[in-house]
């Protein structure tokens, strides 16, 4: 098991408020960023805004997890 950095494709969970006279971006209640102008961003780091779209940056695991080789789900145990 190991982890790999992913870009995860985050658009339709991003939402925006006005706030003090600026669009400030969310993404799940955790404020990611503001609209500086038309399609430009200041967005945190991990976050990104490529091809009409914003993207986190995650760790995501890859491979196999040993913990759970050799289960039998019809009988169910693992």
């Amino acid at each position: 098991m190991a982890f790999d950095k992913q870009k995860l494709d985050v658009t339709n969970d991003v939402t925006g408020r006005f706030q003090n006279g600026r669009l400030s971006l969310y993404h799940d209640n955790e404020m990611i960023g503001q609209m500086t102008s038309m399609n430009e961003y200041e967005l945190k780091p991990g976050y990104s805004f490529e091809n009409e779209k914003f993207y986190k940056t995650a760790d995501v695991v890859s491979g196999d997890d040993a913990k759970y080789v050799d289960c039998d789900y019809e009988n169910g145990w693992c």
